[in-house]
């Protein structure tokens, strides 16, 4: 199916990462023009040779606000959004014992991150009139269903699932009558940011307890969905979605020993 990508201009955020470089390759193979966003790790899928790659710290205002600028120097509009940079912090730490500093970092990162790049490419809208529009999040089921130990997480998750998603589907339609907002929230997915994790095998018999497919996702499982919900073509009537990529899982096993 011809998803209608061809020339679109489609900036992703965190594209240097394991779902981020998945993302950027499924665009390009649907004819995309990519806009790639890395902070610190600079390989955000070169290969693919985008029209353009920024590097930005998208926690700050200034740092974001510069990455549009120069991005709307190179090209001459965005038509879609991928918001997926973040970060995840593998040490397990409950709440009691959790600093401020690590709850601002992580916040940061994941919530004001969205924030800040969806603010960045409204005010583009904004500048640049048109008809259709997407912003797709990356979410995460720690936001659905919460994650012990990882709170930091699963707050700044929920705040994007519930929070913007729900928000932005009615403001972007004041700027693109057919501007569209979804997210999509992985479970467990198999990147180098989790690896030391999907690798313990004794760890992935717990994380797929209650998922009917029995496995952990793919980065290029979490692109698809990405992919179709940026599609106009495909979903275009589709807005306000919240889509979990997790093979059907109901929650998490709190208590294994009784399994």
């Amino acid at each position: 199916m011809n998803l209608d990508f061809s020339g679109k201009i489609v900036l992703i955020t965190g594209a240097s990462g394991g779902i981020g470089q998945a993302v950027a390759r499924a665009f390009a193979d649907e004819g995309a023009r990519l806009v790639l966003h890395y902070h610190r790790n600079r390989d955000p899928a070169e290969s693919l040779q985008p029209e353009l790659s920024v590097q930005a710290d998208l926690r700050d205002e200034r740092s974001t606000d510069a990455m549009f600028d120069e991005i709307l120097r190179a090209v001459p509009r965005i038509d879609a959004v991928v918001v997926n940079a973040g970060a995840w912090c593998a040490d397990d730490v409950p709440l009691c014992d959790m600093t401020l500093a690590q709850w601002r970092e992580t916040i940061d990162a994941n919530l004001t991150s969205a924030f800040l790049t969806c603010r960045g490419f409204l005010r583009h809208l904004r500048d640049t009139p048109r008809d259709e529009a997407s912003i797709v999040l990356v979410g995460s089921t720690a936001g659905m269903f919460g994650e012990a130990d990882h709170a930091d997480y699963a707050a700044s998750k929920a705040g994007m699932v519930h929070g913007l998603t729900l928000s932005l589907k009615n403001e972007i339609v004041r700027l693109a009558p057919r501007g569209r907002v979804n997210c999509v929230c992985p479970g467990w997915t198999d990147t180098p940011m989790v690896q030391s994790q999907t690798r313990d095998a004794a760890m992935v018999r717990r994380a797929t307890a209650t998922v009917p497919l029995g496995k952990i996702a793919s980065p290029e499982d979490v692109a698809a969905a990405v992919v179709f919900l940026s599609s106009h073509r495909c979903a275009g009537h589709i807005t306000g979605a919240v889509l979990p990529v997790t093979g059907g899982m109901e929650g998490r096993l709190l208590h294994p020993s009784q399994t």
